[in-house]
């Protein structure tokens, strides 16, 4: 494991998952750094394969996805090289970096076409047992009365097209449904998960809350153009979670955990008015880095959300929350703890308690429906999604046992 601020998970102290079970029962389990949304020159992103996975192992992720547009690396694909200096300038660091590997050609007007990397063509070039993984992913990609409806499918084993339908909450139905019959149909875990409501204010929470199967939605997304904070009349990414979370709980529907991405598309200019890598990450507290280890631990809430900020210990016993951070020098933090009263569940995402400094917990009274933490760091974020930003962290929301 790299991050050695974590060895309490593998030496067995007392830390406990986001979920119910203690952690000491399974000392063996570690953190795990992975970007569940990224794009390359397979759909709109603006770059090869090999270059997006080198960025992301470099930078000492575990595991990332590619989810391209309704499609799966797989067969063959013809790039046409855009005529811009950065996109020409890319190719040249690509030709530079893999050499011989590289299939291109000439069109007739003299571009530059390139045949790009399958999955299983690049998986192996950089696929290490315990140190990195790559899993298949496709994102969903479809819409209704012109509004973006796109949901990312974690371990797909065969493609799923768009198939429309007759309003918002049936696409995004239709999509569980399908993903459910595959995993049913091959017995191989994997999870779809909802992407950026608010881009294009194309999601509501009441379209989520009508929904049967949903565990996982994006609280932060990377891209510049995705609304995650809201506006004067719609919600932000936590404001719609915290609606819809109370609303699922009171249907007796499971909790909805949210997750940090990158959703990147763009590698060669990094600004506010880029969709690049490296804004927002999950940290799984798994067995092991394989695709049935991860979804088996988000699918039991092992894990936070994260645009920098690293946590040593997420503690629940069943009726107390506690948060502790791995802290930076010269860096402040708050811990918030946001739930929902049930005699009020109108009122959802109240704060609940707020503590300075790096650790803090909450005892669940019998009036809370659910409790998660928020912790704000005083670290301005590099590259950030908007100006002022500085890093944070999102546990998962529990409930008491």
């Amino acid at each position: 494991m790299r991050y050695s601020s974590f060895l309490l998970a593998i030496l067995g102290l007392s830390l406990f998952s986001c979920g119910e079970k203690p952690l000491e029962e399974s000392p063996q389990k570690q953190w795990f750094k992975g970007n569940l949304h990224t794009h390359s020159y397979w759909s709109d992103g603006d770059n090869y394969p090999e270059m997006i996975m080198d960025w992301y192992k470099s930078n000492d992720y575990d595991f990332v996805v590619l989810s391209d547009h309704n499609t799966l690396a797989t067969g063959e694909k013809w790039k046409l090289i855009p005529k811009s200096p950065s996109h020409e300038l890319g190719f040249q660091k690509y030709l530079d970096k893999y050499g011989d590997e590289v299939i291109y050609r000439e069109d007739s007007t003299g571009r530059i076409e390139v045949k790009l990397k399958t999955l299983s063509e690049y998986r192996p070039m950089f696929e290490e047992e315990g140190e990195f993984l790559i899993i298949q992913s496709q994102e969903l990609t479809e819409s209704f009365e012109k509004k973006p409806l796109h949901m990312n499918v974690t371990n797909i084993q065969k493609l799923i097209p768009a198939e429309g339908g007759n309003s918002v909450s049936e696409i995004l139905q239709n999509g569980l449904d399908r993903v459910k019959a595959q995993r049913d149909s091959t017995g191989v875990p994997m999870f779809l998960h909802i992407n950026h409501p608010n881009f294009i204010w194309a999601i509501t929470p009441e379209d989520m809350i009508e929904l049967n199967g949903e565990r996982f939605f994006e609280v932060y997304n990377g891209h510049p153009q995705v609304n995650n904070y809201g506006d004067s009349l719609r919600p932000s990414m936590e404001v719609l979670w915290d609606k819809v979370q109370s609303a699922y709980l009171r249907a007796n529907k499971p909790l909805l955990y949210g997750l940090a991405v990158d959703d990147a598309h763009n590698y060669h200019v990094f600004d506010q008015n880029s969709s690049n890598p490296g804004r927002g990450w999950v940290m799984v507290l798994a067995k092991d880095l394989n695709p049935e280890s991860l979804i088996e631990a988000m699918e039991q809430g092992d894990f936070y959300a994260t645009t920098g900020v690293t946590l040593s210990s997420i503690d629940f016993d069943g009726k107390i929350l506690g948060v502790e951070v791995d802290p930076e020098t010269g860096v402040d933090y708050t811990i918030q703890f946001f739930g929902t009263k049930k005699s009020a569940p109108e009122q959802s995402g109240v704060l609940l308690e707020e503590v300075s400094g790096i650790k803090a917990e909450y005892t669940l009274v019998e009036g809370d429906m659910y409790v998660r933490a928020k912790i704000i760091s005083s670290k301005p974020k590099e590259n950030p999604y908007q100006l002022g930003d500085t890093e944070v962290a999102w546990t998962q929301p529990v409930v008491a046992n």
